[in-house]
């Protein structure tokens, strides 16, 4: 005969409601108490019927990934968008829930991919994992009062949207400052994004720090057309820089390729520091100094988030904000050893 809810109950000790709520991870039960009666399912062999439990919810049991469009080879591979998969999947299984993916190349694409998603239940709530100006998927997801948590800070309504982020204005801030402390003071904040809020997060950050060490605030360079790739040889004659703040990992890659090519030798001629710590940061020497924003756990509380709004079914609201740590290494030099 098959194991049951009423079978786990009594040999646990307590109701079948309990049991039920353990199964769906309710947040109104302890962790004590679930790891007990999961041990006790586990020993009896019991296997929850996801399917039926679903079909009598009118739930998928899945969460939605959205990406941001992946218009370019900087974003299509970013490994700050792995990771978060990699994150969110691991929690997801832990709860008993699966994941889908939405990504596209530009935005209307991507927003009917997200209609479809929702409309034909595929899953129960989203994630968003970027945060950017002209977005028509947060408004559309409101309107519709459909359940999502954002990894990044929203552009409006952040009194009505859950979303988990690093201080990146504080990033920005104390990137720069570190710069200053190793006595630049000619240094470029470098980014090839200008719609999403962390560009003009960690942008303000710079300006900040520059600003309280009484020094010269420049205009983001933004690399947005080829020629700007072309013109920047002739911005670093103008500007005559020591060192760079690059918005990621990645670019700051591609930026010392181009500095490369231009003759110029990083850290020597030019001191980069950058944000994310992702695996780039040591795949080529020299390594480079990057501001850890602790990817895996902006996914996990995104997800942990979104997975109490769907047992409790409400729509709340708050900022959960990750620390951040500076990873020392080699692509920073003090001037005045130098």
């Amino acid at each position: 005969m098959s194991i049951t809810v009423k079978d786990v109950a009594k040999r646990a000790g307590v109701a079948t409601s309990t049991v039920s709520r353990v199964i769906n991870n309710h947040p109104s039960i302890s962790e004590e108490t679930k790891k007990r009666v999961r041990a006790i399912m586990d020993d009896m062999g019991y296997i929850p019927n996801l399917t039926a439990r679903n079909l009598g919810k009118q739930v998928s049991n899945a969460i939605g990934i959205i990406l941001p469009p992946l218009d370019s080879k900087e974003r299509l591979g970013n490994p700050f968008y792995l990771e978060t998969i990699e994150t969110i999947n691991e929690e997801a299984r832990q709860s008993g829930m699966t994941v889908a993916i939405a990504t596209a190349l530009n935005f209307d694409s991507l927003l009917e991919n997200v209609k479809q998603m929702h409309r034909q239940k595929q899953v129960d709530g989203f994630i968003l994992t970027y945060s950017d100006n002209h977005d028509p998927i947060i408004r559309y997801l409101m309107d519709e009062e459909v359940p999502f948590t954002l990894i990044g800070q929203p552009y409006n309504h952040e009194q009505k949207i859950t979303y988990v982020d690093n201080d990146n204005q504080l990033l920005g801030k104390q990137a720069t400052e570190y710069l200053i402390d190793h006595h630049h003071q000619k240094i470029l904040f470098i980014t090839n994004t200008t719609q999403e809020n962390v560009y003009f997060e960690r942008y303000f950050g710079y300006q900040k720090a520059m600003m309280l060490a009484n020094l010269e605030v420049k205009p983001a360079v933004t690399f947005q057309h080829p020629e700007d790739y072309v013109n920047f040889e002739e911005l670093l004659k103008i500007e005559k820089p020591t060192a760079l703040v690059v918005i990621d990992d990645l670019f700051a890659m591609r930026i010392i390729q181009l500095l490369n090519l231009y003759q110029y030798q990083v850290p020597d001629d030019l001191s980069i520091i950058s944000f994310n710590n992702s695996i780039f940061a040591t795949l080529v020497h020299p390594y480079l100094t990057s501001i850890d924003v602790d990817v895996a756990e902006l996914g996990k509380m995104a997800t942990q988030s979104l997975i109490h709004k769907l047992n409790d079914n409400q729509q709340t609201s708050g900022r959960m904000v990750v620390p951040h740590q500076l990873i020392k290494r080699e692509t920073v030099i003090d001037l005045e050893q130098k």
